[in-house]
Order: structure tokens, then sequence, then C-alpha cells
């Protein structure tokens, strides 16, 4: 297929067509170092006309095509695979803040913008942008929006998906779709924008977005708090709720397992441990002072027994990064079967409570280390420990998923809450999604790509 590469090269410019070993070593492997791939090049294109003219002509000779962001997937999501016969289509350079409406609280943006300059660039205008990801600084806003990404700031805000008014797609025929709209109302038919939010790069190329902006907050309070139960910190959630309504921003949990991961790595960080730690924020107009003094006055009703008010941007920095920091520390601590679960809020306890269990009777000794925005019900649950020795972790890969899936299941939840499904779920996707939605979208793909160009060897 070497033929191909000087069409591909006249598109892009020869030097934004990668195809030795070194250069294309960055974008072959995924974030976590499961999945590894060989393509037949890695092209960069810089302008939503070189996307198109590269999906034409991969369409004409039936080249796949893996697009891929800041390749920060933990599912395998934008890795090629093997065959040496599929082009990576990376978007680091299309990369321009296209404009900011301040009047109508927009910002459109191209897809390659990390996730960190669209925050900057909002904010720059006196606005907020609030999705919020450990991985802010590398992921782009064409893999947020192709994972449908949630973040710290869902329980206020939502996900991507309901932070994003219009969308710029290349189709898998290379026909440029413009419905890059600034409106918040629209009833002229279907919205399609939302059929290639989530779809992980299988339905089309995003390209640029037109995604909602809001008032930049002036005012926070944010604590550490300690419970006794996972019972106790979801009535502790619905009595912030019930006292300060959308000003609550952020909730969420940690074990006392990850507590102890963080007073291993990091002594004295930890101003104590309980058996969940929350870490709840609010936001709003107004001064730091007023709104800390609400919540010091109802923490004080409540009668909580551990409890870390911030005084300063300071110390609620350094409470955040107790959060922040978990998957890393956990990585520091060694391999884990990682979960990345959704539930309904109301159903914490009792999926904590029956998965604990049923995997304890599986695996004596377990580790669980669970963590997450409880707030709107996803938790990233990883299992750290399943025999003594622990050697073979990976080995009972499938049994954890097996049981994990299975309470998930019960509880009429979700398998992929924020992170995508990928290479690494697909088979358990056709195990436990609905029959008739698994249609729809295999019908909605055939329509799309019908050539199946796009994104092969994921979940469709």
């Amino acid at each position: 297929m070497t033929d191909l590469l000087a069409p591909l090269a006249a598109i892009v410019g020869a030097a934004n067509l990668l195809t030795t070993p070194h250069d294309i070593a960055p974008f072959i492997t995924d974030y976590r170092g499961r999945y590894h791939g060989s393509p037949l090049a890695v092209a960069l294109p810089a302008s939503s006309d070189e996307v198109a003219a590269l999906v034409r002509f991969c369409a004409a000779h039936r080249i796949a095509i893996v697009p891929q962001g800041g390749n920060t997937s933990t599912c395998g999501a934008a890795t090629p695979d093997g065959s040496g016969r599929q082009l990576v289509i990376a978007l680091r350079r299309l990369n321009r803040i296209r404009a900011v409406d301040a009047a109508n609280q927009t910002i459109t943006v191209e897809a390659g913008c990390t996730l960190a300059a669209v925050q900057a660039a909002a904010a720059s205008a006196g606005l907020l942008f609030p999705l919020s990801l450990a991985s802010e600084g590398s992921c782009q806003i064409g893999g947020n929006l192709s994972t449908n990404a949630g973040g710290l700031a869902v329980l206020r805000f939502g996900t991507m998906r309901e932070l994003t008014l219009g969308l710029e797609v290349v189709l898998p025929d290379g026909q440029l779709l413009d419905a890059l709209t600034a409106l918040r109302k629209d009833t002229s038919g279907l919205d399609v924008k939302q059929l290639f939010i989530g779809a992980e790069g299988q339905l089309g190329l995003i390209t640029a977005a037109t995604l909602k902006l809001f008032p930049q907050p002036t005012a926070h309070a944010t604590a550490l708090l300690g419970v006794a139960s996972a019972d106790e910190a979801i009535a502790t959630l619905n009595a912030l709720q019930a006292a300060f309504g959308d000003r609550l921003t952020s909730f969420e949990m940690m074990s006392e397992v990850c507590q102890q991961l963080v007073a291993k790595y990091q002594p004295g960080a930890l101003p104590f441990q309980a058996p969940w730690a929350l870490l709840v924020e609010l936001s709003d107009s107004g001064d730091n002072t007023s709104l800390q003094e609400r919540l010091l006055q109802w923490l004080a009703a409540r009668g909580l027994g551990d409890g870390v008010l911030a005084q300063n941007d300071s110390e609620r920095t350094r409470l955040w990064q107790l959060r922040e920091q978990m998957s890393a520390l956990q990585k520091r601590d060694g391999p884990s079967i990682k979960h990345d679960i959704g539930v309904p809020t109301s159903a914490i306890p009792a999926f904590l409570d029956a998965c604990g269990a049923a995997l304890q009777a599986a695996f004596p000794g377990v580790r669980i280390v669970a963590f997450g925005h409880a707030g709107d019900g996803n938790l990233h649950y990883n299992i750290s420990h399943t025999r003594p020795g622990n050697a073979e972790l990976f080995a009972d890969e499938d049994a954890v998923n097996a049981i994990v899936y299975e309470q998930v299941h019960r509880l009429r939840g979700t398998l992929a809450a924020e992170h995508g499904v990928g290479q690494l779920k697909g088979h358990w996707l056709q195990r436990y999604k609905d029959p008739a939605a698994l249609a729809v979208m295999r019908a909605v793909k055939q329509a799309l790509d019908p050539q199946r160009i796009m994104n092969p060897g994921k979940w469709l």
C-alpha cells in the first residue's frame, strides 16, 4: 500500500504524513499500554478541508480510518490495529479557537484544541467552560465529544452532550456536515449532532464544535468530610442538594482504601481517615466568605464528625489534589482491573455492598479501590488484588468483570459511564446493552458508513 502514501502526503504536506517507526510511535499505543498497532501512516491535517480530503481518498481506496485526539483513551478507542492498512488521522494541528461569543455565552473550537486551551479561552472572556478532567492538559475536545466525557462537574453542568450546541463533522464519504449552530433551541427536525457524541469516531470524524459557556463563579466553598458509610454519603448528598440546589457543583467519594494510598505515598496530606471521605464543592457568584459561612453553618447543624473546610484557594487546591491524584497513586501502587461504571445515585450503597460481597466470595482478600463522581452515580471501581501475591490479577479479569458488570446490570446501570467502550468493553456491551438499542446503533452505522472504514475493530 506504499503507493498510497504520495497522494496522502499531497493532501497534508510531506512533513505531516508520518511513516517511520520513530515518528508514529506516540500514536500507536493506547494511554494504558494495553493496545498496540501498526498503521499505514499517521496524517496530521490542519483544516477541516484537509480532513475531508483525507476521508474522501480513504473511502475511494477502502482504507480504514482511526481518528485520534490526545490519545488519552483508557479503552483503546483511538488505537489502530496491527494490519498496516489503517490511517490514523490525528487532530493536534486542528487546534484553533474559531470564535468566542461572550454575549451568546458560546465558544467555537476545532477538535484538536486541548480541553485546557478551551478553558483558558473561555476564562479570557470572563466565562467558564466547566468540563474538568485530570487529563485536561492533553486530552482534546474531539475525544471529549467522542466519548461524551463527564468529569468533576457533571452534577451541575452535565456531560459533553449537554455542553454541546453544534458540531462540524466529516462523514465517512468525505462530506462535511455543517451543524455548527450556536442555538439553544431548534425544533427543525432531528438533532443529528447527537449521533456523533459518544460514538468514538465510528460514524464520522468531528472537526469542530460550538460549546456552551457559563458565568465564571466568583465564590467557592470546598470541604472534605468523613462519613461512616455509603448510605450516609448519599444522605449527605441529598441533604446538600436540598439546602444549596445547583450551587452544589461537585460531590466526590473516596473509600478508606483510597485514603490509605494517600497516606502511604503522601504522609500527612490527609487531615483524617474515615470509612468514606467526601469532597464537596459549592460555587456561586458573590464572595467566598459568605458561601463558606453558609456551608460551615450547615455542616455544624448536621453534626458530622470529621471535616475540613478550605479557607483559601491554596487549601482548596490541596483538597482537590487528594481526589485528582487517585488514579496516579493507584498506578504507582501497581496494576489494577479498572471499571468505569454508573448506577443511579440512590443505588450506590446497594452496588457497593452487593458487588463487594460477591467479589469477596470469589476472591477472598480482594482489594477494591473505589472512588469517583458519586453526585452523578459514576464510580471508578478498581480491583488491585485478587489472589495472594497477586501474580494472577489479569488472569482473573474476565471473572472479576463478570461479577462487577452483573451487579451493575441488575441495578440498571452502565459499564461505561465516562471513558467509553473502545476495544476493551465491546464484548461486554454486546452482552448487557439492550438488543433493540444495539440494532438501532448498527442500522445507523450501516447507513452512514456502509464500507465500515470509520474506526473499525471497536464496539460497533
